[in-house]
């Protein structure tokens, strides 16, 4: 079983750049549109012309593409190095020598790297953060780049409390290494697909749906995504809303989760002068 766990000194890190490497052999025109018409939803916009966007976490570069197919100007970076070649094997594909897209290696928890990046339209990180090991660190580094005006796109995972709390450590344990993994799934398969199955059941939906429209939406596996994805954290609505008003933004958008998942915010940074 491949865990795709990334171990250094203390640090236990889920390594994604393999699911997406995976992802990229199944990427087609439909993904892509969904992608663009994801960004179009949550920015209220049709095109992006003219305006420069951040992918802070990039990953399999799929929504760095569509920015770039809406007629931003990008630049992607990923602290994952696999992720990071396939961010560029993406713009390889669709964008070869474009100096209208930027690929890059670097940590958000590097101030002196986001610093250098400059400022954009739109900083996007979207189910990043919260896997960096310091999420308010991050959150805090994230909003440096957006220009005065601009937006920052974000999503993180919702606070459960207790359950969140539990996650965390099946996590943490699947990323251990091999036993861990091996354990972890042998209880988490079972479970999770019959709690699933008797859900949608009782909500009279189709059970396999639920696993079709995951792959689909958002490119991940459910396994990777839920039992890798370790550092681990969870925020409130209410908590990242107060977070970001301190800082001067104002929150545009607001999608929130009742249970699993990510809660997404698109904030607009306004001058001080507007406080």
């Amino acid at each position: 079983m491949d865990t795709d766990p990334v171990k250094s000194g203390e640090e236990l890190r889920f390594g994604f750049g393999k699911n997406w490497s995976r992802f990229l052999s199944v990427l087609n025109e439909e993904r892509i549109r969904e992608a663009e018409k994801s960004l179009q939803k949550m920015l209220s916009c049709e095109r992006l012309d003219g305006r420069s966007f951040l992918d802070i976490g990039s990953g399999s570069g799929l929504f760095s593409l569509a920015a770039r197919r809406l007629g931003a100007t990008v630049r992607s970076f990923d602290y994952d190095r696999q992720s990071v070649a396939c961010t560029e094997e993406l713009k390889h594909r669709y964008y070869p020598d474009d100096s209208r897209w930027e690929v890059m290696q670097g940590s958000v928890l590097d101030r002196e790297f986001v610093d250098s990046l400059g400022s954009f339209d739109i900083v996007y990180s979207w189910g990043v953060l919260h896997h960096t090991g310091n999420m308010w660190q991050a959150l805090e580094h994230a909003a440096g780049p957006v220009k005065e005006g601009g937006l920052l796109f974000i999503a993180l995972y919702n606070d459960q409390g207790v359950r969140s709390a539990f996650w965390k450590q099946v996590k943490k344990l699947y990323c251990s290494g091999f036993v861990g993994a091996v354990f972890t799934s042998a209880l988490f398969f079972p479970w999770v697909v019959t709690a699933c199955f008797c859900k949608d059941i009782l909500c009279l939906k189709n059970p396999v749906e639920r696993y079709r429209q995951y792959k689909k939406n958002r490119g991940m596996s459910i396994v990777y995504d839920w039992l890798g994805g370790y550092p681990f954290e969870v925020a409130t609505t209410e908590e990242i809303c107060a977070f970001y008003s301190k800082r001067h933004f104002q929150p545009i958008t607001v999608v929130t989760t009742r249970g699993w998942g990510n809660n997404e915010f698109v904030f607009q940074k306004n001058s001080r002068d507007d406080d």
